[in-house]
């Protein structure tokens, strides 16, 4: 359940995000290291394929012009991309110390008044309805992103071996695809200690972008003039038509910007800055300089110009190292899924998922089992299908410009309502931005013949599972609530009728605050039994990513031993009742989590010809509740202490 109301404050103003508290030295050095790891890894691993798809799908000349042109668009693409849209300005726009296309759609939900649903205002209620669809919609094509990166990144690596050695093309697929077994094998070990090596690996891999490149640059210095945009310009009055068709491959170099605000919340804005201007930019500008360089002197080596940058020795190690960064970069994608599903799960956009924590000192480490194999299906089935990372990057680049477009969309909202940005000023600045973001987009659309495609297909079928259980789950909620009572109601007949009280504690989980839940309610009219003390259990999930540990339970002591407890969770965080529950002060004695006795209400949706939804969409939402977690599950409760009363609800 998403609640409005006033966001969090957003701490934009002065750029501190909540790990930014980590303070100067050693501790912005650690976690800038870290971010290498996880933030850069797709953005790292692009100089692998991104030219040479520029000028081979494209079918450009490789001469003088064009690859200045090109140099000078990747050059430009980063500066204006990466560095002030993402880390100079979205990533102002955090919801306390989070960001990704989730938080943010959080971020900008219009404020109403929870305390008077009839007084909604129309054009809040419109204004809601586009964002919600803008960051549902993004959140889908993430999910299309994290399919093709880890397919294309191990392909491109591993294709390096064939620069070394011609023998080794008949091992391409199968090399690719048993690395990507191996790599969702162990994602349910938990990445820990993996992680530990992530930085160094990165720190190495950059360092190599850089020496390759300088190495280039120093044959051909006049490269370096492609810093130029009149060599942009030149570029597209060369060749016009396939100069804005290239557009499409050079956008590979900047589609792990989302990466950056997604991950924000691990590592803090100054953090991920630090590592981009003193490491990652130099590397990747240099290395991208260097590849234009040598197709000025050799055109012949635009089949792989990455590779070609390496004397002959060097080549094989290159690709050991390349498909370590291409591993890496893959696990960051799988991660990032993870982090996805688990906040689109306490949004109400997803049915619940089994999720399994991997580690003990950082929540945020999780594991889905479902999720992990449908990506590695996926990813193998990608593998098999394109057989190339050249074919594969015909798929690239849709969704990923797609979601930027969302973002800067959703941005305005956020200057316009919070930072308190005029509407010049807001458009004087991102329009220019929406403008590159669009031109970026319309030059990936001729691809979606070609593959571009799959991304649209996957994230049309999430926004329609999405979007369904939305608003399956508001029905049920609708029809259950025709049948609720006050929770003073229900202790008025308590104290007028004859029932029994009995010894013990019973806990309900039921969503709404103050009404009395279905299966207490059912449990009076078939027993007239009640424990002596009751506990009621509403679970509100908040806009904001994390709650504080001292507003996470509200107490209530209604009288005549019930008690409610309001417990608070934010997006981004798991609903564990017992945990919570131990940390209580119950009225009427000690309480003990572990022992009590919980109910939960189990409907049974099924699909009628009450009017509410398509009937095809009231199909696929009882197939998608039938197919949820328990709820018992979800929430951390001990098995033996659950009891499930069952009820009919038709949608």
């Amino acid at each position: 359940m998403l609640v409005t109301g006033q966001p969090n404050d957003i701490r934009g103003h002065d750029g501190s995000g909540s790990h930014d508290a980590h303070g100067a030295g050693g501790g912005k050095i650690a976690l800038a290291l870290g971010a290498l790891g996880i933030v850069y890894g797709d953005i790292g691993t692009s100089p692998i394929y991104a030219l040479r798809e520029a000028f081979e799908h494209n079918d450009l000349t490789v001469d003088k012009a064009n690859a200045y042109g090109v140099a000078s668009i990747v050059f430009w693409a980063l500066v204006v991309i990466i560095s002030i849209k993402y880390l100079l300005l979205v990533m102002r726009a955090d919801n306390h110390g989070e960001g990704g296309i989730l938080a943010l759609t959080a971020l900008v939900m219009p404020a109403r008044d929870p305390a008077d649903e009839n007084r909604r205002d129309p054009r809040a209620t419109g204004v809601a309805a586009v964002v919600i669809t803008l960051g549902v919609f993004g959140t889908a094509l993430l999910y299309g992103d994290g399919l093709i990166t880890p397919a294309i990144s191990v392909l491109s690596a591993v294709e390096g071996f064939e620069v070394a050695t011609t023998a080794a093309k008949d091992w391409v697929i199968p090399v690719s695809i048993v690395i990507l077994v191996a790599l969702f094998a162990v994602q349910r070990r938990g990445t820990a200690g993996i992680a530990k090596v992530f930085g160094p690996v990165m720190v190495v891999w950059f360092a190599v972008l850089g020496v390759l490149g300088v190495a280039q640059i120093v044959q051909h210095p006049g490269v370096i003039e492609a810093v130029l945009p009149t060599h942009a310009v030149e570029f597209f009055t060369h060749e016009p038509m396939k100069a804005f068709m290239a557009l499409g491959s050079i956008f590979l170099v900047v589609t792990g910007g989302e990466a950056l605000y997604a991950d924000m919340g691990h590592f803090g804005r100054r953090p991920i800055q630090l590592s981009w201007y003193t490491w990652v930019f130099p590397a990747l500008v240099l290395n991208y300089f260097g590849q234009a360089a040598l197709l000025v002197d050799e055109p012949e080596a635009v089949e792989s110009p990455f590779y070609r940058l390496a004397p002959d020795w060097a080549i094989t190690p290159l690709a050991v190292l390349a498909t370590m960064a291409t591993v890496i970069a893959s696990q960051a994608l799988i991660s990032g899924a993870f982090s996805l599903t688990a906040q689109a799960i306490q949004l109400d956009y997803i049915p619940r998922l089994a999720i399994r924590h991997t580690s003990s000192e950082h929540s945020g480490q999780i594991y889905v089992p479902l999720v992990n194999w449908l990506l590695m299906i996926g990813c193998v089935g990608l593998v098999l299908g394109f057989r190339s990372s050249g074919a594969l990057a015909s798929a690239y680049g849709i969704a990923v410009t797609a979601t930027m477009a969302i973002t800067t969309l959703l941005f305005y909202r956020v200057v316009r309502l919070r930072f308190g940005w005029s509407v010049a000023k807001a458009l004087l600045i991102l329009l220019p931005l929406m403008f590159v973001d669009l031109a970026f987009f319309a030059a990936n659309v001729p691809k979606i013949p070609a593959g571009g495609w799959f991304p649209l297909l996957v994230a049309l079928g999430l926004v329609i599972q999405m979007t369904t259980w939305r608003r399956g789950r508001d029905l049920v909620a609708a029809r259950l609530r025709r049948a609720e009572i006050p929770i003073t109601d229900m202790i008025g007949r308590i104290e007028r009728g004859n029932v029994m009280r009995v010894p013990g504690t019973a806990v309900y989980l039921f969503k709404d605050a103050f009404a009395t839940p279905t299966a207490l309610l059912i449990n009076l009219e078939h027993h007239s039994v009640l424990h002596q003390r009751v506990v009621l259990v509403s679970i509100q999930v908040s806009e904001a990513p994390t709650v504080p540990a001292d507003e996470r339970l509200t107490v209530h002591d209604l009288g005549t031993g019930i008690i409610q407890v309001i417990v608070a969770y934010g997006f981004m965080e798991e609903s564990d009742i017992v945990a919570a529950m131990d940390r209580v002060e119950l009225p009427g004695g000690p309480f003990d989590a572990a022992s009590a006795t919980y109910f939960l209400g189990d409907e049974l949706v099924i699909a009628g010809k009450i009017k509410g939804m398509h009937p095809w969409r009231e199909q696929l939402f009882v197939v998608l509740d039938r197919g949820a977690d328990s709820a018992s599950r979800f929430f951390k409760l001990p098995p033996d202490r659950v009891v499930t009363v069952g009820t009919h609800v038709e949608i």
